[in-house]
């Protein structure tokens, strides 16, 4: 004889698991130990299938976004408010190995539009959420706000070193300057904002704790938080960069928190493949 455990996938929070445990001989003739035999596979089958569902649990946590992450990334396409429709996907890229998660550079943050109004003859409202990041197969359900947008352009910027094109200045040791501010030493330097380091440099971006930004309403840590990533973004970039017909008029953060609403001073809105945009998670 040999037992199998079905275990409802509702009730439990994991696919349904059917499991071939010990074959349990019965004979007729061993009597109060076939009773036993029965009663060790049931044990073992129920002690295994806790192990799956600790084991499940633990993977959740370990694919989990712990509040305050920020998610710097790159819009793949743009979004104009002539064009858009509620329901339509839109996707980021993630610019950035997210410390302390399973998120990696190129994997893609996934949303949708949820309305959109205005335009030709008035001052157009686009609002979007990004519910899920998509990484090593799997779909990671996150809330996110906006802690800031950049044009194309200010993207650009970042990226070109202040040196110029001075003979043996490579990537590797240029100094640029962040969206918002921050000046990059690479090369064995920190990053800064004047005479006070906030961060430092790694591959494809910086690592710095979040830093308040009164003016645009940004929050700092919150409470042990540790090191962010945050691409081309200084640590306390907050708001709009380099779009000047554009503003944030909902990050998301408050109620309906996840939603983001942003909305044209006049006419049409258009984000242009390429924004940087920078999220942090509810």
């Amino acid at each position: 004889m040999s037992l199998w455990l079905g275990i409802p996938p509702r009730s439990w929070g994991v696919k349904q698991v059917a499991l071939p445990l010990l074959p349990c001989a019965s004979d007729p003739e061993t009597g109060g130990e076939e009773f036993a035999m029965k009663l060790t596979c049931r044990v073992i089958a129920i002690a295994t299938a806790a192990g799956l569902v600790a084991g499940s649990a633990a993977l959740r946590a370990q694919n989990a976004l712990p509040a305050g992450t920020i998610l710097p990334a790159s819009l793949d396409h743009a979004l104009n408010s002539q064009r858009v429709h509620p329901g339509q996907e839109i996707r980021a890229e993630i610019m950035q190995d997210i410390p302390g998660t399973t998120v990696r550079r190129h994997n893609r943050l996934v949303g949708h539009v949820i309305g959109v109004s205005g335009g030709a003859n008035g001052a157009a409202r686009l609002e979007i959420r990004f519910d899920a990041v998509e990484a090593h197969g799997r779909r990671i359900p996150v809330s996110v706000n906006l802690r800031a947008l950049a044009s194309f352009l200010e993207v650009e910027e970042a990226q070109v070193p202040e040196e110029g094109a001075s003979r043996g200045i490579t990537a590797e040791v240029a100094t640029t300057r962040q969206i918002g501010g921050d000046q990059v030493y690479r090369g064995g330097g920190p990053v800064a904002e004047g005479i006070t380091t906030v961060g430092r440099p790694v591959a494809y971006g910086v690592l710095g704790l979040p830093r308040t930004n009164p003016e645009g309403g940004c929050r700092g840590a919150l409470g042990a938080d540790s090191e962010q990533a945050w691409w081309l973004f200084s640590t306390n970039a907050c708001g709009v960069y380099g779009y000047s017909n554009i503003r944030i008029e909902h990050a998301g953060r408050a109620e309906p928190v996840g939603d983001i609403v942003l909305s044209a001073l006049s006419g049409k809105l258009e984000l242009q493949s390429g924004t940087g945009m920078l999220f942090r998670v509810d």
